[in-house]
């Protein structure tokens, strides 16, 4: 199957370039009809097609594209646009010279756009490589801290032998539920986004009112925190926005998650939508704490640091990665900063034109 995809992919990269090559070597030859026209000279028309040679080796993906298009464009220069015309003469004067620069512009320009292209590959693999293990590190802390929560309860529960106090057993066994309930989310979380990252998961993007979705999200939210305090805004009319509804709904209850975790004590969060021209806006603002400075940068990149944050016991690194992995996957943008009367604001935008989306590979 992947040496297929692998085939197909060449395929079309090929026909890319032919198209491409076909469509600049068309061009050149028109330029030239109509200079000469102008001006009866092949002086002009040499420099069109050094220059198509030039833009057919930038913008293919192999040498053969830009060396066979010097040959073509000293042929045609020669065959269709010098004296006399529509018949090969080699003994013009300078035709050799031309022939060369051609060929030298071709190899010149063919190797230096491979060697460019191999940087920024070098580059995105890079950047993989980091955003990689910047997760892993995340994912090491925010699994940990509920795995030592559970075994650290469930052995206090197991030395007592039913000498514990139920009031006490009790609350052991509700922190043994809320960290295996943690976990789940946090599963959840890392499936959605291996399986976008890795092309697995195909978006099912239909038209969805933003404030059915928004009001699935608060319900799933309230389960876990049925005291916090969420006022909900939205526009007169429906919004219908094109997106894979259970894959937003994710974003949402991270992103409340994330304002009750972090937002600190007695926290009030403001949950919006809202239409800002061709984009759908989703906001989450609290009146908590605030998003440190140095902490900014980092908030979805997986690589947070621990000692940064607010609640040691919950990191934000995954889940806001999620929120971005599949945001980025419809074609919107997450942004993050902090509210100038106080608090955090979150939010995020959806395209509200069906678009195709390149998915791009962690």
């Amino acid at each position: 199957m992947i040496y297929v995809k692998e085939k197909r992919a060449r395929c079309a990269a090929a026909l890319r370039d032919i198209l491409i090559s076909v469509s600049i070597m068309a061009l050149a030859t028109v330029l030239g009809f109509m200079l000469q026209k102008v001006e009866p000279t092949d002086a002009y028309v040499s420099m069109i097609f050094v220059l198509a040679v030039f833009l057919i080796s930038r913008l293919t993906s192999a040498y053969l594209y830009g060396i066979a298009a010097s040959f073509l464009s000293v042929i045609c220069v020669n065959y269709v646009f010098t004296y006399p015309y529509f018949e090969l003469n080699f003994s013009i004067s300078g035709y050799p010279l031309t022939f060369l620069v051609m060929l030298a512009v071709s190899v010149v320009t063919s190797a230096m756009t491979t060697q460019i292209k191999q940087q920024e590959s070098v580059r995105a693999e890079a950047e993989k490589e980091k955003m990689r293990g910047n997760l892993l590190r995340a994912i090491s802390h925010d699994l940990r801290t509920p795995l030592t929560g559970i075994s650290g309860a469930a052995t206090a529960i197991l030395e007592q032998k039913g000498q514990m106090p139920w009031p006490q057993e009790q609350e052991l066994l509700h922190d043994i539920s809320e960290d295996s309930q943690w976990l789940i989310r946090m599963v959840e979380n890392l499936l959605s986004i291996t399986r976008i990252s890795s092309g697995e998961t195909k978006l099912v993007k239909r038209e969805e009112a933003a404030e059915e979705v928004i009001a699935a999200a608060l319900m799933a939210f309230r389960k876990r925190y049925p005291q916090m305090k969420v006022n909900v805004s939205a526009p007169d009319e429906l919004l219908m926005v094109p997106m894979d509804a259970i894959l937003i709904r994710q974003v949402l209850v991270n992103l409340l998650e994330n304002a009750a975790q972090h937002g600190g004590e007695n926290v009030t969060i403001d949950l919006s939508v809202r239409r800002e021209g061709e984009n759908a806006v989703f906001s989450i603002l609290d009146n908590g704490r605030g998003i440190p400075a140095v902490d900014l940068p980092h908030l979805f990149d997986g690589s947070l640091k621990v000692s940064h944050s607010v609640d040691a016991s919950r990191g934000m690194g995954i889940g806001l990665s999620v929120c971005v992995t599949i945001v980025k996957a419809h074609g919107g943008a997450v942004h993050a900063e902090n509210n100038k009367t106080g608090g955090a604001l979150f939010y995020f935008t959806l395209p509200l034109t069906e678009e195709p989306v390149c998915q791009s590979k962690m």
